[in-house]
């Protein structure tokens, strides 16, 4: 229903309203297909790809980092992705279609070395935290390093920093797409194996799972899914340490429930999010990444404050 009443909402606003009789209408070739097919659906369907990425990689790496603080924002694997991407969309942008397979290197790399910092005898919740608050410092300095050699360029770069679905339309919709499906079929896939590593590396191995090599390949999808996220609309954060506590306050601790729900309400919180965005003062527009901010630093803080 939150995802339904987001996208009716999402297409329905903008400088020409339109009803949801309206937007039914448009979507079957109406007197307002082209506004609907051409300006609005794109943008909503790319919300919701890149909402549903970021909520199922926070919640895979809530559950194999064990902290519930855990989100590819705060804890540095989309800077890692960001860093990569950026320098590519700078300095090659003639690569631009190979973003996602730099970004997916750049979260693996910061996911390694915030396990390798994180490490002593098994994985620390607050080690996590602390060693993902120092990569992502290093990486901020990395892309405000490249922005300063490229700045005549850093326009571009400014809307990526902040997370944005501005002059997005199909062709990131069909770059990000296979990310993200394969991304949450594998999440939905493994979600037994989520059900077992929280409930502690001992019991799980007890069940004859091997730990390690289950959290590394869980890692990899949960950064497969924010690299790609990150790739087509830059760093948006928040998404993935929202999503699924609300979700979990509601449905529990089974995965097999958690992931669909999560990636549908990811879905909808994002294309709400930038539906407010666009509209609030219009005709400006602001970033996305704005509006999730102001929705994500008060709950972050909560539930800080509540682990600690």
């Amino acid at each position: 229903m939150l995802l339904l009443g987001s996208v009716l909402f999402g297409i329905g606003s903008g400088s020409v309203s339109l009803s949801p009789t309206q937007v039914i209408d448009g979507l079957f070739g109406g007197a307002e297909q082209r506004v609907v097919w051409d300006l609005r659906l794109p943008r909503v369907i790319l919300g919701g790809l890149v909402g549903m990425s970021l909520a199922v990689s926070g919640l895979i790496l809530q559950a194999v980092m064990m902290n519930p603080l855990a989100d590819p924002g705060i804890i540095g694997i989309s800077s890692g992705a960001g860093l990569f991407g950026i320098v590519i969309l700078l300095a090659f942008p003639a690569l631009y279609t190979s973003v996602p397979i730099f970004a997916f290197c750049g979260a693996m790399l910061a996911a390694i070395v915030i396990y390798a910092l994180a490490w002593r005898g098994g994985i620390q919740p607050m080690r996590v935290i602390l060693a993902g608050v120092a990569v992502s410092a290093l990486c901020g300095a990395g892309i405000s390093a490249v922005m300063v050699f490229f700045s005549d360029r850093v326009q571009g770069a400014l809307l990526f920093m902040n997370g944005s679905l501005s002059m997005r339309g199909w062709s990131e919709v069909r770059l990000l797409l296979p990310y993200a499906l394969i991304g949450v079929l594998a999440a939905l896939v493994c979600s037994r194996r989520l059900n077992l590593i929280v409930l502690g590396d001992d019991v799980a191995r007890s069940m004859g799972m091997n730990v390690q090599a289950n959290r590394l390949f869980l890692t990899a999808i949960a950064a497969m899914l924010a690299a790609g996220a990150v790739s087509t609309v830059g760093l948006l954060g928040f998404v993935g340490l929202i999503v699924p506590h609300l979700v979990r306050l509601i449905l529990g601790n089974n995965h097999t429930l958690l992931v669909p729900a999560t990636a549908l309400c990811g879905a909808g919180l994002v294309i709400f999010s930038d539906t407010i965005a666009r509209t609030l003062f219009s005709p400006t527009e602001i970033p996305v990444g704005i509006c999730m901010a102001i929705l994500g630093v008060p709950f972050f803080l909560y539930f800080l404050r509540k682990a600690m």
